[in-house]
C-alpha cells in the first residue's frame, strides 16, 4: 500500500519499520503502567521489555529463515540482505523466544513470572496490532486471492521487489484481519487486568485468544510449500497455535483449580435456622 514513508536518494525510511517501532513503544508504555499497578518495579519491567524485543526479533528472523529454508539454502547471502533484515519475520517464532527470555529473566531476578506476564500480555497485543498495520503498508503476510468487495490490490512495484506480494490481484487483507483481532484482544485483556482473580489469568487468556485468531486467519493467508507441516492444509503457525492453545487451557484450568483450593473458606455470620432453646435457670428460694 504505502511501503516508503520517506525516500531521499538511496536512503529509504520504510513505513513498516516506523509502525513496528511505534507498536513497541505503545506496548511498553502500557506494560509499564500495568506493572506499576501490580506492584512491580518500573525499571526492571522496562529492561525486560527491551530484552524481550531483542529476543523476539532474533526468534522471528530465525523462524523465517527456517520456514524458507530451501530458498536460503540456495541463497545463503540473502540471510543478511536488506529484504530479510527489513522483514518482520515469523511472529510466533519471536513469541516463543521471548517467552524463553522472560522465563530466564524472571528466574534470574526472582520475579513472579505469571504476575509479570499478566502485565505484558495487553501491551503485546496492542503492539502487535500496530505492527500488523506495518505489514499491510509493506505488503507482507498477504492473503489468498478473493472476490470479496474488501479485497485489497497491491500495485507498488517496490512491495513486490522487497516482500514478493503479487500485484494487480485482489487479496484477503489478512494483515488487517489480524490487526483488528489483536486490538479486540488488547481491549479485553486490558479491561480484565484489574478484575483478574489470580496471577496468570490475563496471560492465559492471551495465549488462548491470539493463537485461536491466528489459527483461523491462517486459512486465508498465502503460504509457500515449506510453511506447511501436513498436506498443504496445516501450516506451521497453526501447529504452534494449537500447542499454545493447549498450554493456555491447561494454565487457566490449573490456576483456577489452585486458586479455589487455596482460597480461604467463607465465614458464615448467619444464625442457625432452628436454634435450640436455652433452659431457663432455676431460681432457688432457700
Amino acid at each position: 500500500m504505502f511501503p516508503k514513508l520517506f525516500s531521499y536518494g538511496s536512503f529509504t525510511l520504510p513505513t513498516y519499520g516506523i509502525l513496528v517501532a511505534l507498536g513497541f513503544v505503545a506496548g511498553l508504555v502500557v506494560t509499564v503502567r500495568l506493572a506499576q499497578q501490580a506492584g512491580l518495579e518500573k525499571e526492571t519491567i522496562f529492561n525486560l521489555g527491551i530484552y524481550l524485543a531483542l529476543g523476539g526479533m532474533i526468534g522471528a528472523k530465525a523462524f523465517l529463515i527456517f520456514q524458507e529454508r530451501n530458498y536460503y539454502w540456495q541463497n545463503p547471502g540473502q540471510i543478511f540482505s536488506m529484504a530479510t533484515l527489513q522483514s518482520g519475520g515469523i511472529f510466533h517464532g519471536g513469541l516463543l523466544v521471548a517467552l524463553a527470555v522472560a522465563l530466564w529473566y524472571t528466574r534470574h531476578l526472582r520475579l513472579p513470572f505469571l504476575k509479570t506476564s499478566d502485565a505484558f500480555a495487553p501491551g503485546i497485543a496492542l503492539g502487535h496490532s500496530i505492527g500488523r498495520l506495518g505489514c499491510f503498508s509493506a505488503g507482507c503476510c498477504w492473503g489468498k486471492p478473493t472476490d470479496l468487495p474488501w479485497g485489497v490490490t497491491f500495485t507498488n512495484p517496490y512491495s513486490n521487489e522487497t516482500v514478493g506480494v503479487p500485484l494487480g490481484t485482489p487479496l484477503h487483507p489478512t494483515q488487517l484481519y489480524e490487526s483488528a483481532a489483536e486490538l479486540a484482544i488488547f481491549v479485553f485483556l486490558y479491561s480484565r487486568f484489574r478484575k483478574k482473580q489470580f496471577d496468570g489469568q490475563v496471560f492465559g487468556w492471551y495465549l488462548l485468544l491470539y493463537p485461536a485468531a491466528r489459527f483461523l486467519i491462517e486459512f486465508l493467508r498465502e503460504h509457500s510449500e515449506e510453511a506447511f507441516v501436513w498436506q498443504n492444509i496445516l501450516s506451521d503457525a497453526q501447529a504452534v497455535s494449537a500447542v499454545l492453545m493447549a498450554i493456555a487451557v491447561w494454565l487457566l484450568w490449573f490456576s483456577t483449580y489452585r486458586h479455589r483450593l487455596l482460597a480461604p473458606a467463607p465465614i458464615s455470620h448467619e444464625q442457625p435456622s432452628n436454634p435450640r432453646p436455652r433452659r431457663a435457670a432455676k431460681l432457688s428460694s432457700r
